[in-house]
């Protein structure tokens, strides 16, 4: 964006120095018409006349100079805004993505929870029933995984079965 604002910066300043060589441009031709339009048997007036024509001549060269720079300059603009525009729309796309998968992360952590509080309601059950093996079991040999904790704690649902 500092580059886009640099390079409109410098066409502002381009477009302006080719409107001020334009204005010097038709000042000479006027004064190249009217010296003209006056006999110009003076050899001054002619020396003056033959510079005129050198300078009018040099300027629309510059002038058109100028003008590629210009289109130039634009098209650098415009490609680096289209630019600035496809990464904006990546990076929505991923932020959406992410969002998504916090989203589906954010389901199986209380899946996950759910699953647990299942188990730990069997063996409760198992426990309370005396078992059918002749040791009791601990709950770390039932449930193998941990719960992840994330950011921010996730709402707990519990199923309690009946």
């Amino acid at each position: 964006e500092v580059e886009v604002d640099e390079l409109q910066r410098l066409l502002a300043g381009m477009e302006k120095e080719h409107r001020s060589l334009l204005l010097k441009m038709k000042e000479g031709e006027a004064e190249l018409a009217r010296l003209r339009s006056v006999e110009g048997d003076k050899l001054a007036e002619q020396d003056r006349s033959a510079q005129l024509e050198k300078e009018v001549a040099m300027l629309r060269e510059k002038i058109h100079h100028l003008d590629d720079m210009l289109k130039s300059q634009q098209r650098k603009v415009r490609q680096m805004i289209e630019q600035l525009q496809n990464s904006k729309t990546v990076i929505q796309a991923k932020d959406a993505m992410i969002q998504e998968l916090k989203e589906r992360v954010a389901y199986l952590e209380a899946e996950n929870l759910e699953m647990h509080d299942r188990i730990e309601h069997l063996i409760e059950k198992q426990v309370s029933r005396g078992g059918h093996s002749s040791r009791v079991r601990s709950k770390s040999e039932y449930v193998s995984s941990k719960r992840l904790t994330g950011p921010k704690p996730l709402p707990l649902i519990r199923v309690v079965e009946t």
